[in-house]
């Protein structure tokens, strides 16, 4: 059995959805690991990692939409305001989703379904600079 591992860093444009399914797709194929598991851990805590549908985009609008209206900004039972109104929904926005995600690798791909990708889920406003990190294990 062999491992890899890695670390990859994106760029997101503010709040909403981010597939960087290709990008670990193309790390995952200079392993040349044809069956085992792979691990994608996101190192932050106000954005997350999702499973979603890679095929209509109204549905990342909607769920990010959804989480908006579940975790408003302004409440004022939030402490946590030092960063700015979005900063603790970003967070409680990430403690809802995943900060990790592990996948079966399959003839040497990742064993997504037909419509599915993977996501950085960014909660916050503004943009903001997120890495994941990757380890793949197998044969």
């Amino acid at each position: 059995m062999r491992q890899a591992t890695t670390q990859l860093r994106f760029e997101t444009g503010g709040r909403g959805l981010y597939d960087v399914t290709s990008s670990l797709s193309r790390w995952l194929a200079e392993q040349n690991i044809h069956e085992g598991l792979f691990t994608v851990h996101i190192r932050h805590t106000s954005a997350s990692l999702v499973i979603q549908e890679n095929a209509d985009p109204d549905v990342c609008h909607d769920l990010d939409n959804f989480l908006c209206r579940l975790v408003p900004e302004n409440d004022p039972h939030y402490r946590h305001v030092m960063e700015g109104p979005d900063d603790m929904p970003a967070h409680i926005r990430a403690a809802l989703t995943q900060s990790q995600v592990s996948l079966p690798v399959i003839d040497g791909r990742l064993a997504l379904g037909t419509w599915q990708g993977v996501y950085i889920f960014e909660h916050r406003r503004r943009g903001h600079s997120r890495t994941l990190a990757l380890h793949v294990m197998g044969d």
